[in-house]
């Protein structure tokens, strides 16, 4: 991102508050869900391995590129509860920024919550967080693309190496990554620098500036090792005399196209911001914002609208504070075409950003690192889109004539559910109720059922739909978590007030 200033907020837990609801674009997360598998493109359309039209509907979380190597919030979150509540809000996609510095040998994160919390964490190098989050997010379903920030967490770098990390360094640990991830397809791109700029070039030929030659060759070195990944190569700041974003400048892309190895695997990102991050001759044009459609079309848009290739948003973001910045925002999200009106056949974006602590646009969540800011989410509604099917670890369900095979339903339904608090700070507490297939036929739909000793009230609850009377609370499943395989598992979470209650046993009914 174009900015100087990150405020790290090392905010205390507090009570989560209610979703903005799950978006109905969630509904479709089945096996026979689009998303399955590796992508590739044709065209300026992203397609799943069985050659169905996806769009990265998506959010950045960043914090392994700093100085704690690791997402940030995990202080005051389990990252479990974030993920789902990012699907929860509709988001499909998480793009992953991080620095070299995490490549290092034992390179541990800091300021990771352990209490009650995160508890699979402990004493994981970066990497092995990493490996976690992108497995959890494969089987809740999102996609990750993993987004190379930084050379090391001291600052973004003009060019895509530096005196300390040189090109050698950055080509081997994209590399390292694709050969990690080789075969998980959660992980379906690499975004092999952010916000290239000035004196970066694009196709001016020197070597050690021409950002697309050198986004050739490192594309060329990581499909060498994984075939399958999308090379997310992002623009410049200057094109024959023409300024922008830093990294949002593809205008060289018509003369000068980056040519990868294997075909159909070219995906190019910009990044565009409105004035909270800084001011730009756009804003103050009388016919602002009608004039926005051209500026875009201009430095990014065409590259879609001609049918070169993909186009993908990686970043945009606002306060939301100044009325241009509300105004600018509306514009583009009518620019990146809506998913009702043209279903996959849009523009992809992963919006900046899920943290609070970006201080110059803040993000989805507010500083309490539970509230969703509605406002700024709700500007985001008609470009969301349908979400991935999970890739869950669980038990084969079986085959024909196996019990739990569609040859033999192999008796009754049947579920258990158990109700763990995860925390409690006295005024409230957030809380996992989990439901077990115990059957041997796969689940369709489950309730859940308890009755709490004390005067808890639900606040939220994600990952089901529920209704209280008195101390009583039945809970149904959400559209995209119903479906349970034999011997498999899925959740919901809550949070509650006041805090201090007896766990409540908690019967099961399946269908």
């Amino acid at each position: 991102m174009f900015r100087t200033l990150r405020r790290a907020l090392c905010v205390a837990a507090a009570l989560l508050l209610p979703l903005a609801g799950t978006q109905s674009a969630q509904a479709d997360v089945g096996t026979k869900a689009a998303g399955d598998g590796y992508w590739h493109t044709s065209g300026r359309q992203i397609l799943d391995a069985a050659g169905r039209p996806v769009r990265i509907a998506g959010i950045n979380w960043f914090g392994f590129e700093t100085d704690i190597r690791v997402v940030h919030g995990l202080w005051a979150r389990d990252y479990k509860s974030m993920i789902d509540q990012m699907k929860s809000l509709g988001y499909n996609t998480i793009r992953m920024p991080f620095s070299d510095d995490i490549l290092k040998p034992g390179a541990m994160p800091e300021s990771i919550n352990h209490d009650g919390k995160n508890t699979d964490l402990r004493g994981l190098t970066s990497l092995q967080v990493l490996d976690r989050i992108v497995a959890y997010a494969g089987q809740a379903g999102l996609k990750i693309v993993l987004d190379r920030h930084r050379p090391d967490a001291a600052g973004q770098s003009a060019l895509w190496y530096t005196a300390s990390v040189p090109e050698s360094t950055w080509i081997a640990n994209l590399k390292s990554l694709a050969t990690r991830y080789k075969g998980n397809s959660t992980v379906v791109g690499i975004d092999l620098h952010n916000e290239p700029h000035d004196p970066a070039c694009w196709g001016c030929g020197d070597t050690s500036r021409d950002w697309r030659l050198a986004a050739q060759r490192a594309g060329n070195a990581v499909l060498s090792v994984n075939p399958e990944l999308l090379i997310m190569v992002e623009g410049v700041q200057s094109y024959n005399g023409t300024n922008g974003w830093w990294g949002g400048n593809l205008m060289g892309v018509a003369q000068y196209p980056v040519q990868l190895d294997v075909p159909n695997r070219l995906v190019y990102s910009a990044h565009d911001y409105a004035t909270s991050v800084a001011q730009q001759s756009w804003f103050s044009d009388p016919s602002f914002p009608a004039n926005m459609p051209g500026i875009w079309d201009k430095y990014w848009g065409y590259v879609f609208k001609q049918n070169i290739a993909p186009v993908w948003l990686g970043e945009f973001g606002t306060t939301l504070q100044p009325t241009v910045d509300q105004r600018w925002l509306s514009a583009l999200v009518t620019y990146l075409r809506s998913t009702s009106a043209n279903g996959a056949d849009s523009f992809h974006w992963t919006f900046w950003s899920w943290n609070p602590n970006s201080g110059d646009t803040g993000g989805i969540l507010k500083d309490d690192w539970q509230t969703v800011d509605t406002a700024k989410d709700g500007y985001l509604k008609a470009i969301k889109a349908p979400g991935f099917a999970g890739g869950g670890s669980g038990p084969d369900p079986g085959g024909p004539g196996d019990p739990g095979g569609p040859g033999d339903p192999g008796g009754p339904a049947a579920c258990a559910a158990a109700y763990t608090v995860s925390s409690d700070w006295g005024g409230g507490f957030n809380a996992e109720v989990k439901v077990t297939n115990t059957g041997t036929t796969p689940l369709t739909s489950w309730k859940v059922a308890w009755t709490w000793s004390g005067t808890q009230k639900v606040t939220s609850m994600w990952n089901a739909s529920y209704t209280q009377s008195g101390a009583n609370v039945t809970a149904v499943n959400a559209a995209h978590n119903g479906s349970v395989p034999v011997g498999s598992s899925a959740s919901l979470g809550l949070g509650g007030a006041p805090g201090g209650g007896a766990v409540p046993s908690v019967s099961c009914t399946a269908t």
